[in-house]
């Protein structure tokens, strides 16, 4: 497969007009893009079919089935297990929990006082259920988007028959792709026991991502390529790699080149999925003006900010997303909340903001027809990144470069992953706890000097610095410093006076903190001496050396001390 594929296959597109013309060459040019190398990942079913839901419901459905599939039957009744014809027999009870995927579901009930295992319960040696065919109302699982594998008609009797058409073919081994890359080194999901960022866990429809404390760990079998957590994810840690980042942005790049250099103007390009999307798109085809571009890719909600910034830094004058009503509802979510924060990006520099739009099925081809005339930047030339953040500064520093109206700055919503860190200078003991758990490399120690400094292009504004002050003196605060030069320089956030040993001269503490620790232990019994005073202005090896150096006089002094 392509990286990404063109819908309509340019077929009913029309090119009655030099945009449309310079179209179909692009168009062309993308889809000769090389296959990638996907990993896949596989799932083996037997075909072992559980049927949960009311008794006599549940009973007549698996008589239809019998023969075809091996099934047993899970049923809302109080009398005990018994055959209902065909080897298929009924187990009376109601699923306490059921968990996993096609090929390997396992569901537990209730026997008396203790929660035992279905397939254990019902003699299934496999100790597990391939599909699952849940009839009961409301479904046992409730999520946006279920597991492959259990199937849940919720009382819809054409859903049903598909469902039953559906549950023979579920036996064998089927591939897909392994939709997603993670770096837990740049995570921000937690640190030292703090928790941070839990954007990608709050964006998955499928439930597919859970929090192991300081990182997340991805079910590669319960993730279904939505694509919203890459999308979400403020650092790049996990990405869409069905494509990878960077050779979706080098197509766009290379589509956008090929469109321009056969005479095209004013680029439109519109993502769309693979299915609702591709149909919604070839049955406007003929209406879309020549110069949309429309870019297939596998969901619409993998394609993030990214993307989008560097589509415009490439040349193009709009970039549009139909959304069509089947895309879950987290997606769409997710998709709004980027959507607002390019906004606020591209008005802090003059850019019109409404160059990135949602379009639901109901705006085809409508909005398409009043796209912006304005004329866009002459395109950029950085390459393509997998690294998102990286991708994001280039798009933006070209973009401010050729902005009608640039600002220094500009305010950002709740939740933008660019912004500032300060903190209360009454209240800072430069303990570097927030140094310690910046997931970014944002916030930094001042080496052989007392003092907190930080680099604003690194910070994600995951919020873990403020949690882990001990102090509460720390604030976050989102926003886009457009210049570059002052984003990537290294300032400091507060810096304190020196304290030296008074042994060897080496700056071990502050003074502040040093005229604090003095005056606190100033009526201590055990300080009341010159040398246990001296003692505590030196640093650790010159404590341990004048403590040894020390007389028989004055060694239990300095032992308590």
């Amino acid at each position: 497969m392509s990286a990404v594929e063109t819908a309509g296959d340019g077929g009913a597109l029309s090119t009655a007009t030099a945009n449309g013309v310079a179209r179909a060459t692009a168009l062309a040019a993308l889809a000769e893009a090389q296959a990638l190398d996907i990993e896949m990942v596989t799932y083996t079913s037997a075909g072992r079919l559980l049927i949960i839901g009311p008794q006599d419901v549940a009973a007549a459905t698996a008589r239809r089935l019998a023969g075809a599939v091996d099934c047993t039957v899970l049923a809302d009744t109080t009398t005990g297990s018994r055959p209902v014809g065909n080897g298929v027999s009924v187990v009376p009870g109601r699923p306490q929990r059921v968990e996993g995927h096609l090929g390997r579901f396992t569901v537990t009930v209730m026997e008396g006082e203790r929660e035992v295992d279905l397939a254990t319960l019902a003699g299934l040696g496999a100790g597990h259920f391939d599909v699952v065919l849940d009839l009961a109302s409301p479904p046992s699982l409730r999520r946006e988007v279920p597991p492959p594998g259990y199937l849940a008609p919720e009382g819809d009797e054409e859903r049903l028959e598909a469902a039953l058409a559906e549950i023979p073919d579920l036996a064998g081994e089927f591939d897909k792709p392994r939709f997603f890359a993670y770096d837990a080194d740049i995570c921000a999901h937690g640190r030292s026991g703090i928790q941070g960022c839990t954007r990608c866990i709050d964006a998955c429809p499928t439930e597919a991502i859970t929090s192991l404390g300081e990182r997340i760990e991805v079910d590669p079998f319960l993730c279904q390529g939505g694509g919203s957590c890459a999308t979400a994810c403020p650092t790049g840690a996990i990405r869409y790699a069905f494509p990878r980042p960077g050779d979706l942005i080098g197509a766009l790049r290379r589509l956008l080149g090929a469109y321009h250099d056969a005479g095209g103007g004013q680029a439109c390009v519109l993502f769309h999925d693979t299915t609702v999307g591709a149909q919604l798109v070839a049955r406007h085809a003929a209406a879309l003006p020549g110069r949309v571009l429309p870019v297939a890719v596998e969901e619409v909600g993998s394609v993030g900010m990214d993307a989008w910034l560097a589509i415009l830094a490439y040349g193009a004058c709009n970039v549009r997303l139909l959304v069509p009503a089947t895309v879950p509802a987290s997606v769409t979510r997710e998709l709004a909340h980027q959507l607002g924060v390019a906004r606020e990006l591209l008005e802090g520099m003059g850019h019109a903001a409404d160059r990135i739009a949602l379009l639901a099925e109901d705006d085809m081809p409508g909005v398409l027809q009043g796209l912006d005339e304005r004329e866009p930047p002459p395109p950029a030339r950085f390459a393509a990144f997998d690294e998102k953040r990286t991708t994001v500064r280039l798009a933006m520093d070209h973009l401010w470069e050729h902005a009608p109206a640039p600002q220094s700055s500009t305010e950002l919503s709740a939740g933008a992953p660019f912004g500032q860190v300060t903190v209360d200078e009454g209240r800072c003991t430069l303990c570097m706890a927030c140094v310690s758990v910046c997931p970014a490399g944002a916030l930094l120690a001042g080496g052989d000097s007392p003092q907190l400094r930080f680099l604003e292009d690194n910070c994600v504004q995951c919020g873990l610095c403020a949690r882990a002050c001990p102090e509460d003196c720390v604030t976050t605060s989102p926003r886009y410093l457009y210049e570059a030069a002052r984003r990537r320089e290294t300032r400091v956030l507060y810096a304190e006076e020196p304290f030296c040993c008074v042994g060897c001269g080496k700056p071990f503490a502050t003074r502040r903190m040093m005229d604090r620790m003095l005056a606190k232990l100033s009526d201590h019994w055990m300080f009341q001496t010159p040398e246990s005073r001296r003692r505590l202005q030196m640093c650790e090896d010159c404590r341990v050396r004048d403590f040894y150096a020390a007389g028989p006089q004055d060694s239990r002094a300095g032992d308590r001390s």
